[in-house]
């Protein structure tokens, strides 16, 4: 065992790493060689293969770099580089050379599949990388990092190495727009148009961006003019977030101890009636002169008391007073006789 490697205790690996597994499951054939009967025992390694191992351990006790090697060779007895780094294979002039092989394999052969599984297996730190990075989002890290493998088999299979372009450079937007498609198609519990879907993302970034800029969560008017939009594209933008993720009728409303969301369904709102008195009192607040609507407004909804109201529109407080009761009782009256 090489110093500074603590083996990890059982039970200690995590749940990417089952992930992962699986994954490599998925993409590699058996990697029993053939032919071996059930049950009979390895054949013990060849001078060559023992000479080899050696002379790999005296490298790394001497300091020397040296490739690091599959310990569990393919079907066809061939060991291939173990990834290093974000993806990167620890040898990319093996890697490369690896894809121009592959290109003169033909599909459909033992070869062209262990060739290709390998290099699917040596980039799968690329994956997991950029899986990282749509994190926190609404979906579990380890269905991206599925959806994420699947762009990367996607690359392994059209990358050309004759274009001179690293893999990883190649790879990363099939993966990046794979995840990008989960979110699109899957993430939504509520089936949305893709324009809403799109609009969605494209006011979570305005959001954020004039928060920061003013301090302050934006209004309606600011985001619509941040993404040259009108009020009510914004307003149907924000209601999609909604179809997002969905709500069991059966939790509670807030609290363990209120009632469950379905309970709360059909029953009568207090609130009910102070809508109809408000949608009632719109035309008459229009037709009251000006400075009437003034006071009411100031006292009303700037909550304003009568002696500022007075310094504001320059009469005695009294006179405030007597004209907010008179309008008032004026209301009144008009509401009843409509009823």
């Amino acid at each position: 065992m090489n110093e500074g490697h603590e083996a990890p205790a059982p039970g200690q690996q995590s749940r990417g790493d089952a992930v992962r597994r699986g994954l490599l499951a998925a993409v590699e054939h058996e990697r029993e060689p053939r032919g071996r009967a059930e049950g009979a025992p390895e054949a013990a390694p060849s001078a060559g293969a023992t000479d080899g191992r050696a002379e790999q351990m005296d490298g790394h006790e001497h300091g020397r770099h040296t490739s690091r090697r599959d310990p569990s060779p393919g079907p066809t007895g061939r060991a291939y580089p173990t990834p290093s780094g974000r993806g990167y294979p620890a040898d990319r002039g093996a890697a490369r050379e690896m894809f121009h092989e592959l290109r003169k394999l033909p599909e459909g052969t033992a070869e062209y599949a262990e060739l290709r599984n390998a290099l699917v297996r040596m980039h799968l730190p690329l994956v997991e990388h950029l899986a990282r990075r749509f994190r926190n989002r609404g979906e579990p890290l380890d269905d991206l990092t599925q959806v994420a493998t699947i762009g990367l088999i996607k690359s392994v299979d059209r990358f050309d190495p004759d274009r001179g372009v690293e893999f990883s450079t190649y790879a990363t937007p099939t993966v990046v727009g794979e995840i990008k498609r989960h979110f699109r198609d899957k993430g939504w519990a509520v089936r949305v148009p893709r324009r809403l879907q799109e609009l969605r993302l494209s006011l979570t970034s305005a959001t954020a961006e004039l928060s920061q800029r003013h301090g302050r969560a934006p209004t309606v008017h600011e985001l619509a003019e941040q993404l040259g939009i009108s009020e009510e594209e914004v307003l149907e933008g924000l209601e999609s977030a909604n179809a997002y993720s969905t709500l069991s009728l059966d939790v509670p409303d807030t609290d363990d101890e209120s009632p469950a969301v379905a309970d709360t369904l059909g029953a009568e709102d207090d609130a009910l009636e102070g809508v109809e008195y408000r949608e009632s009192l719109k035309p008459l607040l229009e037709e009251l002169p000006p400075r009437e609507k003034k006071i009411l407004l100031l006292r009303f909804f700037g909550n304003m008391t009568q002696s500022q109201i007075a310094q504001e529109v320059g009469i005695s407080q009294m006179h405030v007073s007597r004209l907010l009761a008179r309008t008032l009782a004026q209301l009144r009256e008009r509401l009843l006789v409509e009823e």
